[in-house]
């Protein structure tokens, strides 16, 4: 017989429960459901908990202490650790699990009944949006994190210590708590706006529902368009006076997770205040960055534009911008400024564009840079008498390098640069230099490939790339020796996961760090680089490649958007450890990451979320890695 909980029990696994997302968020009602239902379970070390013996899937686990590894074919394939719920994918769709799911030590675990799981999903958008999508809200809130923590970065340079009610007002549009759902998304959709407050009889404020709203209270639990806003607004509403300041309000936005903030004059509200109006505030937007940098016409204003490029990315972040599209964009305006300091140094130096291709390699040639990158560039040049017109073409070459390090882009260590005359050539040497580099597959000769195969052209006469790219993917696809090649080189650094799906790190000045370029965004690079080339794909971006490897393979989207997600996941880590140590004060330079090693990230200062991702994106390099050992390696 099922006994209920008594009141303080059931209080004190609230309080536990609501450690963990999504528990903290759902309706008391709703996760009183799931704990009533729930049975304490326990499983002694390297105990079978779930297997494909065990058939269709009935419960799932929330597992409260120890972990649990899952197995395919005698291989490590994930983990979980506290607070994480499984195998939600087999018991929604009610079939057996493919792994098998052994217990770490000691496992204590809460068991729910999928009838349940089920139900309360259907009355809580929270847990409905958690069981359909985990992965995704873990990287919101991750997100939502790095906001909060990066905004009073952007506010420093920000004109926010105005007073809100200097703001341009609008007139709050409203509607009543009896109006239905489908009035306000009439309203919302004629007036172009994102959000509708709900007032009642006396113009006290009652909600706000926004596009947000939506999907997770809306369209997921199938309700009627003739529902009152009143079952499906978000309350309580936050709001602000008119006299405080404008940056209260962007980091209320950031700590709640919320887009508009209502300001009140008494209990009047007399405005509303999106998140695109605050930061349209700032001085630095994408449009005037780029304005600066076309306009430039020295090197003065191109090492400043340098800067503000770099600062545009702090408030990028602090507004929650996706990695991709940071890195996008980011990328986008580092072709920009490069190819002015081209065009400017040209017209200095009366050079003929039309007879060279300015080419980016490496990560500025997939469109992926972040804030700490150095050059990889060179130069393709058409001429009678190369021999004897090089030289002052690597002259231009070392003016256009320097005036590249003095806006903030180191000179390359490993003189990948196109003053150096191994990067200064014609179309015809390029070509002599990538095919000896495909068939003799020497290390140094893989080492290259990886590095310059990841090219695009930036400024001159671009069509002069072309051959250079029908090259390379014509000619990898007909030696299965160098594709072999490469999958060992790609295979030579592993994720940083122990047998137990565990972190392992390394230590710097005595702090566990890991570096999150070469043992992690590198394995999705090298991977997909792989894939690219044995299947003719001609995209250069790892997103890009990955998504149309998948295509190519047949692969279900779900795979595909999982290997992308985690090496996004770790860009945007990148970006923020970048970020935070160029911006941080000199008395805490010593707790920061180096300027020598940009990318790594100390583990014990990441919070919970970010760990669990961060493993989760190591465990989809080691998938990745399998398929290549598997296809490729053998």
């Amino acid at each position: 017989m099922k006994v209920t909980p008594s009141d303080s029990l059931m209080s004190n696994l609230r309080t536990e429960w609501s450690r963990w997302r999504p528990f903290n968020r759902m309706a008391a009602s709703h996760l009183d459901s799931l704990i009533q239902s729930a049975q304490e379970v326990y499983f002694a070390p390297e105990e079978v908990m779930v297997s494909p013996a065990h058939g269709v899937v009935r419960d799932v686990y929330l597992l409260r202490k120890g972990s649990v590894s899952g197995q395919r074919e005698g291989a490590l394939a994930f983990s979980y650790e506290a607070g994480e719920l499984f195998p939600v994918g087999a018991a929604l769709a009610e079939r057996a699990v493919t792994a098998t799911y052994i217990s770490q030590a000691d496992v204590f675990a809460w068991r729910l009944p999928l009838s349940v799981v089920k139900s309360v999903a259907a009355v809580s958008p929270e847990w409905a949006e958690y069981l359909n999508d985990r992965m995704a809200k873990l990287l919101e809130d991750s997100r939502r994190q790095l906001q909060e923590s990066m905004s009073s970065r952007a506010l420093m340079q920000g004109t926010l210590e105005a007073a809100l009610g200097s703001l341009p007002r609008r007139h709050p549009v409203t509607l009543g708590p009896q109006a239905r759902i489908r009035q306000a998304l009439e309203l919302m959709h004629q007036q172009r706006i994102g959000s509708v407050l709900v007032l009642d009889d006396q113009g006290s404020l009652q909600g706000i529902f926004t596009r947000q709203d939506v999907l997770g209270r809306v369209t997921l639990p199938q309700l009627s368009l003739d529902t009152p806003l009143s079952a499906v607004m978000s309350q309580p509403v936050h709001t602000l006076p008119v006299d405080s300041a404008i940056h209260e309000a962007v980091l209320l936005m950031s700590r709640l997770g919320v887009r508009h903030v209502p300001v009140v004059q008494g209990s009047q509200v007399v405005n509303i205040v999106s998140e695109r109006d605050l930061f349209a505030l700032q001085r630095l937007s994408l449009k005037s960055v780029s304005s600066a940098i076309r306009a430039a016409v020295d090197r003065a204003q191109l090492v400043s534009a340098g800067r503000d490029i770099r600062q545009l990315a702090t408030h990028l972040l602090a507004q929650g911008l996706k990695a991709q599209a940071l890195t996008d964009l980011i990328s986008h305006l580092n072709d920009l400024l490069h190819r002015q300091v081209v065009q400017v140094v040209a017209q200095q130096q009366h050079i003929d564009l039309q007879q060279v291709c300015w080419l980016a390699f490496g990560s500025q040639g997939r469109g992926e840079q972040t804030i700490a990158t150095d050059q990889d560039n060179g130069l393709i040049f058409e001429m009678d008498s190369p021999q004897r017109d090089r030289p002052r073409w690597l002259a231009f070459a070392q003016e256009v390098n320097q005036w590249l390090d003095d806006c903030g882009y180191p000179l390359c260590k490993g003189f990948i640069m196109a003053s150096n005359p191994q990067c200064c050539l014609t179309l015809a040497e390029w070509e002599q230099r990538f095919e000896h580099w495909m068939d003799h597959g020497a290390p140094q000769d893989l080492l290259k490939a990886s590095i310059y195969f990841d090219f695009q052209p930036i400024a001159g006469r671009l069509e002069l790339a072309t051959p250079l790219r029908d090259l390379v993917t014509r000619r990898s696809q007909a030696l299965p020796r160098f594709l072999k090649q490469m999958a060992d080189n790609a295979l030579s650094h592993r994720p940083p996961l122990s047998w137990l799906g565990g972190l392992e790190t390394h230590e710097v000045q005595g702090r566990p760090v890991i570096d999150l370029k070469m043992q992690g965004t590198a394995l999705f690079v090298d991977a997909a680089r792989l894939l690219a080339l044995a299947h003719g794909v001609s995209q250069v971006g790892t997103r890009a490649r990955l998504v149309a490897v998948g295509t190519a393979l047949g692969l279900s989207v779900q795979e595909t958007e999982a290997w992308a997600t985690g090496f996004e996941f770790l860009q945007m880590l990148r970006l923020r450890v970048q970020i935070q140590a160029e911006s941080a004060a000199p008395t805490a330079a010593a707790q920061e990451p180096t300027p020598a090693q940009p990318n790594v990230v100390e583990v014990d200062l990441l919070n919970h979320v970010d760990r669990r991702i961060l493993k989760e994106a190591l465990r989809m390099a080691r998938q990745l890695q399998q398929r290549l050992e598997m296809d490729y390696a053998r």
